[in-house]
């Protein structure tokens, strides 16, 4: 495909940022192919396209930082090293949100209603209950942390099966986000509002995608692994050893997102 020839992981780790416009590219070309040619399904397909575009990537990225598991021995050095797939990674679904937001934005209301009609139902039904519990914010932070850690271990499971599976829940999330950041713009004062709409669902959004990042990077490890047939002692405990600590730390910046989302988003 010429959109996957465009950059490679060793590229994106050694400039991460330029991931962002990947992001651009792949969700924008998305929405322009579903409106063309699948118009009635286009809410679904946009995440489908997206996530088509990524695969490479995405797979080769993962096999990359498996290599490293077997080639690094100290725990310290190998987390500094997955630093930087999480860091392209993150750019990567920037350009996802700014793409899909800019998107909403400006496209018509009728083209609008056909790309984003499953994402603003599901801004929807997220919406209703938690502002009826807003008062209890014990219940509120079990709620939302809860249905975090769900989709982190959704994001898991689906790395583990697929390899590259937690890139469907991801860009399905960055929609969502951009969304919600679409209808913010449009309720206020235009796209001046656009930089307050981003920092308010990002402020609590970059750690809650870092940890499904981190979660999908663990378990996309451990299937690679498998794939490769990498069984010995040694190297298994290994990576096991470094899966475990990447999802230990998914599960605090869940804790941390939650708490951000309850206390701070609010504010902004």
């Amino acid at each position: 495909m010429v959109l996957e020839s465009i950059i490679s992981p060793m590229k994106a780790e050694k400039r991460p940022w330029e991931m962002f416009f990947i992001g651009l590219l792949y969700s924008s070309a998305a929405i322009i192919m579903s409106l063309l040619l699948f118009r009635e399904y286009a809410s679904l397909l946009i995440i489908f396209f997206t996530v088509f575009a990524s695969i490479p990537i995405i797979y080769w990225t993962i096999r990359l930082e498996e290599k490293k598991d077997l080639s690094i021995a100290k725990e310290k050095i190998l987390l500094k090293e997955h630093g930087k797939a999480l860091s392209f990674f993150m750019f990567l679904f920037l350009g996802y949100v700014v793409s899909f937001s800019l998107w909403y934005v400006f496209l018509p209301a009728d083209a609008t209603a056909a790309v984003f009609s499953v994402q603003s139902q599901t801004i929807k039904e997220i919406n209703s209950p938690i502002t009826g519990n807003a008062i209890n914010l014990a219940g509120t932070f079990s709620k939302i942390f809860f249905n975090n850690l769900k989709v982190l271990l959704f994001a898991l499971i689906f790395a583990f099966f697929y390899g590259f599976g937690a890139i469907f829940i991801l860009t399905w999330n960055a929609s969502i986000i951009g969304v919600a950041v679409g209808d913010f713009v449009k309720s206020h004062v235009g796209l001046a509002a656009f930089p307050l709409a981003l920092t308010k669902f990002l402020v609590h959004g970059i750690p809650e995608m870092l940890a499904y990042f981190m979660a999908g990077l663990a378990g996309g490890i451990i299937s690679i692994a498998v794939m490769r047939h990498d069984f010995t002692p040694k190297k298994t405990k290994h990576i096991l050893l470094d899966s475990a600590d990447l999802a230990f730390g998914a599960i605090v910046l869940l804790i941390i997102a939650a708490f951000l989302e309850i206390f701070v988003s609010p504010l902004i």
